[in-house]
């Protein structure tokens, strides 16, 4: 006796995927006229509320060889709802589970997951299939000389560009991250007609604030541009600049914890008003002393990096709700959103109220979350997440996507990995997150992908650091930098390239990947395939907000469709060693350049478009 469902089947369930508040949802469970069915419940489990709903089939009708047990209902509550069914007989039942993606299982395999969300959540169209640039501000462009003036010491500045940063511990075992290579606003601003011409919409800054790092991570002031990327009026003429590109301007959110060396905490007692220089501090509150001063809750047990309460009533009028909070501040001033740092570390109150005092101030503003895993169930410190349910995130960073892509290209898979993630993560998330995910290759976080791809070496820190590859390695990598990013183009979500990637930048893990910006060595090549890609994105409904479907995904072949409306685009990707891919117009062509409506590139990857 074999029962079929698929929730990836139109056959089976409508809508795919996510559901909205009161929406109507369609199952139809194939029950075998063999077995002797008596009923099927349809059992979901919302794992956002705690509530258990068990409802029975509507109708009933026979299809050849099977019955088929008909669900109609719509969700009156938003949340993570994980089901399975239970089959009754005469004298017995027994519950049906999923097995893989699309077969199922008697009493044992897994859940079918559904999420119900706000019906009146919706995401920025802009950033709908946006194409996004990463830029760690230090390391891009310096536009003029730096104002030391304020910044915190001790701190080293290179006089050499080409420098490697620095990596290796201080004499008290710490490393310190004090080393800078002067890049700044200015110089962000001088290069946006060069962003524009790679065809960005959207331009995310790691921190600019003022800090004592050169990553900024370790916050001093929320409210200030830290001296040696510029001022105030500098951030503006950015942002005005910007928008008069087309660009948006998202800034990195650094809200569960702030810098010891900061106004909030002055470990230092260099600001003089700090919860551990002062204990009647108006800060003071922000942070849990275990013994006052000396020991206290920190980010990851980092000192540097004391943890805030982010409920703190105090810490929210700061951050979020005063009229000149630090979210106000920002959106008042030019920018259009943030990406929250260790979004899974934020609690979810905190989140929505951030979230919806964005829009609040900005309609379409955006608000992405740094989530390394499937986010939409994501279970933190003990507790489920619910930033889709509870209409918390725009959009999250999508590692998931970055690992199936580099698998693929690599080798490691020859595509049902591949396929797997992206329909999981298609299934799990709703539709206006899908759009604007932030698909990523390389981050200040990771090790760069062409690196990745063309000299995965395992050695020492000090071995990397002097480690470039061969030309023959360097050939090779970008020929596989370049079937990546076409995936990486061609997937649901918003492309992000982090600055150098479209140049072919090397570097193993930080601070390896965050070397300043070689101008004199531009890539012009591997730059004009990015913007080939970028055109292909922003010139294709489809492309920007269309479904996906698998044709193929095995032995290193992978063909997919996009649609939207009446535009079809089927994507070709061949990593294997045969000249055959199977496909509409079965095309076999080499290059690395857009024509007539598709775009090909060597070790085979091209798209068909239909209208």
């Amino acid at each position: 006796m074999h029962i079929r469902y698929d929730s990836f089947s139109p056959c089976h369930k409508t809508p795919f995927g996510c559901v909205q508040k009161r929406e109507p949802c369609h199952m139809e469970i194939w029950v075998p006229k063999t077995c002797p069915t008596t009923g099927v419940y349809l059992v979901l489990n919302n794992h956002t509320e705690g509530e258990t709903l068990r409802l029975l089939y509507t109708h009933l009708y026979e299809q050849d060889t099977h019955r088929v047990f008909v669900f109609r209902f719509s969700l009156k509550k938003t949340g993570l709802y994980l089901y399975h069914f239970e089959v009754e007989e005469a004298h017995t039942s027994f519950r049906l589970f999923r097995k893989g993606l699309h077969d199922t299982h008697l009493e044992e395999g897994g859940f079918w997951q559904l999420t119900c969300y706000e019906d009146h959540f919706d995401t920025p169209i802009d950033a709908k299939g946006g194409v996004m640039y990463q830029i760690f501000p230090d390391r891009f462009h310096r536009v003029g000389s730096c104002d030391l003036t304020d910044k915190l010491t001790p701190f080293l500045l290179h006089a050499d560009t080409a420098d490697c940063p620095m990596f290796l511990p201080d004499a008290t075992g710490e490393i310190q991250n004090h080393d800078f290579f002067g890049g700044n606003l200015k110089g962000i601003e001088e290069k946006l007609p060069y962003l524009k011409q790679l065809g960005i919409t959207w331009l995310y800054l790691n921190p600019i604030h003022m800090a004592y790092s050169n990553h900024r991570y370790d916050v001093a002031d929320y409210k200030r541009v830290d001296p040696m990327l510029g001022t105030t009026a500098d951030f503006v003429s950015l942002c005005n600049t910007a928008h008069g590109l087309g660009i948006h301007i998202l800034l990195d959110g650094v809200f569960s914890h702030t810098g010891s060396d900061s106004i909030y905490f002055d470990k230092k007692l260099r600001f003089g008003n700090g919860a551990c220089s002062n204990p009647h501090s108006p800060y003071r509150s922000w942070y849990h002393f275990e013994e006052y001063p000396t020991r206290y809750e920190s980010w990851w047990g980092v000192p540097t990096l004391p943890a805030v309460d982010e409920m703190n009533p105090y810490f929210l009028d700061y951050i979020i709700r005063n009229e000149d909070s630090v979210v106000a501040h920002w959106l008042n001033l030019g920018a259009d959103g943030f990406r929250l740092d260790v979004a899974d570390e934020l609690p979810d109150p905190f989140i929505r109220m951030l979230r919806d005092k964005v829009k609040e101030i900005k309609p379409d503003g955006l608000v992405v979350g740094e989530v390394w895993e499937d986010a939409s169930n994501k279970i933190s410190y003990g507790k489920r997440k619910t930033y889709f349910s509870n209409s918390e995130l725009d959009a999250v960073m999508n590692y998931p996507f970055r690992s199936a892509i580099l698998d693929f290209v690599s080798g490691a898979d020859g595509g049902r990995h591949f396929y797997t993630t992206v329909m999981t993560i298609a299934e799990n998330y709703p539709k206006p997150v899908l759009d604007c995910l932030m698909n990523s290759l390389s981050t200040h976080d990771t090790p760069r992908a062409i690196t990745l791809l063309g000299d995965p070496f395992e050695g020492t820190k000090e071995e990397k650091a002097s480690r470039t590859m061969t030309p023959t390695q360097k050939e090779e990598a970008e020929k596989a930098l370049r079937m990546a990013a076409f995936l990486q183009f061609t997937l649901p979500g918003m492309p992000c390239i982090y600055y150098g990637d479209e140049i072919g930048m090397e570097g193993y893990e930080d601070p390896l990947n965050r070397r300043y910006y070689p101008w004199n060595n531009p890539g012009e090549d591997l730059f004009f395939f990015f913007a080939a890609l970028s055109r292909l994105k922003q010139s294709h409904p489809a492309l920007r907000y269309g479904d996906i479907q698998f044709e193929k995904a095995e032995k290193g072949q992978l063909i997919f469709s996009r649609r939207f409306e009446q535009e079809t685009i089927t994507v070709y990707v061949n990593n294997s060693h045969s000249l055959e891919i199977k496909g509409e117009n079965n095309l076999f062509l080499y290059g690395g350049y857009v024509s007539n409506g598709i775009i090909f590139l060597s070790k085979l990857g091209f798209c068909c478009i239909k209208h």
